[in-house]
């Protein structure tokens, strides 16, 4: 007999039919009613027992946590909650669990304590919310580039490049750490190591996505980068996922133009496929925030907040412009920003964003053109000496979302940009070799793919978004 999942019989209810269905316990009331979950959808589906037909021994067996599979006729339900249930028939007890251990009971647990039980979160509904969330995301990001003339590119995550320039990352090694061979000099001699050299965990895979897009035209990379930054907040983790699209004859215009119809698409791709865990996501949030100030709620709830973005056009707005709103706004003028605002080069913080895109322009904003000082060596240079070709898109509730650039493809003035930053031109020799055969005008850009799922979910923590946190002092399970 075929087994169905919960969502399946939810969505077709084939009432009359004999149904079979596997699932764990969420709450089993009065030893009559097995509220059952197997994954597949926020909802449960309630299995009614006539205790009699049962023995004592069997239903013993049966509390919250435990694996059943469950046999029965899918009947109209008779009561509130549910259209319909099934009029259990057989149990099968998969897997026991103990009431007295199992740490994931029917009540409210703190987030704080469902890191600690990070393998056992995924069965509460709200990290099952997350995940089918981020499920869709990913989708909706290989589908959109699959529909649009990419071609997925696995970049190395053994790298002998740092992509960032800063220096925060994890090494790669063989050696003995209690005994390295030394050079003359007394360093760790890396030409004894496993790659002959000095080798990290990835950052980014642009550098090497950039070597593809100049022969296939436009990919994409999707995988983990590393930061070995020692930060304990809530937007930081040492391993996450970046998708990284690279163009060839893209200039910055176009970079932006991709970017905000990507983002568009994706978002909408959740709206019109995950509706029952928004809208679960949503109610949970509106109830987090009853215990908030009042100026640290939501602008809006999380599906207005998604429809927002995909609704709005992105407000285009040089990086001198930005400055010039910001020195002149009323948080600036009083005091209210953390981090005021004074003069041109600043490096903008999260509140500067969040105010552009919040209470000025009450909508997504792409910043463009930033200082050169402050953004990466491989930036295009503008006619100013002053600016690069950069841009970044500012959301709701997050700041930026996405950083990116038209790259630059001068051979002479990489090179000297390369030399002001005292980085080893032999390092990068591979990377300048594109400007030397056949260069041209590209760009990318690279969306943290945690950000976007805490921005689609609403939740606080990055730590929450992602199946297992990697942070400082924590590499657990």
């Amino acid at each position: 007999m075929k087994s169905y999942s919960v969502k399946e019989l939810l969505e077709k209810q084939p009432v009359g039919d004999v149904v079979v269905i596997n699932g764990w316990v969420k709450t089993f009331r009065s030893n009559r009613f097995i509220a059952l979950n197997d994954g597949s959808t926020i909802h449960n589906l309630q299995c009614v027992v006539d205790f009699e037909q049962f023995d004592d021994a069997l239903l013993k067996q049966i509390s919250t946590g435990a694996a059943l599979k469950i046999s029965g006729t899918l009947v109209e339900s008779q009561g509130k909650g549910q259209l319909v249930e099934i009029q259990t028939t057989d149990i099968f007890v998969h897997g026991k669990a103990d009431p007295d251990t199992y740490p994931i009971q029917p009540k409210k647990h703190s987030l704080e304590f469902l890191r600690e039980k990070a393998h056992l979160r995924i069965r509460t509904n709200t990290f099952a919310a997350v995940m089918r969330v981020r499920s869709a995301l990913a989708f909706a990001i290989h589908s959109y580039f699959q529909q649009n003339g990419f071609y997925y590119m696995h970049a190395p995550i053994i790298t002998g490049s740092d992509a960032e320039g800063a220096g925060e990352m994890f090494r790669v090694s063989t050696l003995n750490p209690k005994n390295p061979p030394l050079t003359e000099n007394g360093e760790v001699d890396y030409e004894h190591d496993f790659f002959g050299k000095e080798t990290n965990l990835t950052v980014s895979g642009q550098l090497e996505a950039e070597t593809y897009a100049m022969g296939l035209g436009k990919v994409y990379t999707f995988g983990p980068t590393f930061r070995a930054e020692n930060s304990n907040t809530s937007r930081h983790l040492a391993e996450f996922w970046m998708i990284e699209p690279e163009m060839a004859f893209y200039d910055l215009d176009a970079n932006m133009d991709l970017a905000e119809d990507f983002i568009k698409w994706i978002l909408k791709y959740v709206l019109d496929n995950c509706n029952d865990d928004l809208q679960f996501l949503e109610s949970r949030l509106l109830d987090e925030e009853k215990s908030k100030p009042q100026h640290e709620r939501s602008e809006m709830p999380l599906i207005e907040k998604l429809k927002f973005v995909v609704e709005n056009n992105f407000k285009r707005v040089s990086y001198t412009e930005a400055i010039d709103i910001l020195k002149n706004s009323k948080p600036n003028k009083k005091k209210k920003f953390q981090f005021p605002i004074n003069e041109w080069g600043a490096d903008l913080q999260s509140e500067h964003e969040r105010f552009l895109v919040e209470k000025h322009f009450n909508c997504p904003v792409i910043l463009f053109d930033y200082p050169a000082n402050i953004k990466a060596f491989y930036m295009r240079l503008n006619e100013d000496d002053k600016t690069v070709r950069a841009m970044d898109v500012l959301f709701p509730g997050i700041g930026e979302i996405v950083g990116g650039s038209q790259r630059e493809e001068r051979l002479d003035v990489l090179q000297q940009k390369i030399k002001a930053l005292d980085i080893d031109e032999k390092e990068l020799w591979w990377y300048l070799d594109l400007r030397r055969f056949g260069t041209a005008v590209h760009s990318g850009f690279g969306l943290g793919f945690e950000r976007v799922v805490q921005f689609a979910t609403g939740m606080g923590n990055i730590r929450d978004v992602i199946p297992y946190p990697r942070t400082p002092q924590n590499a657990e399970f």
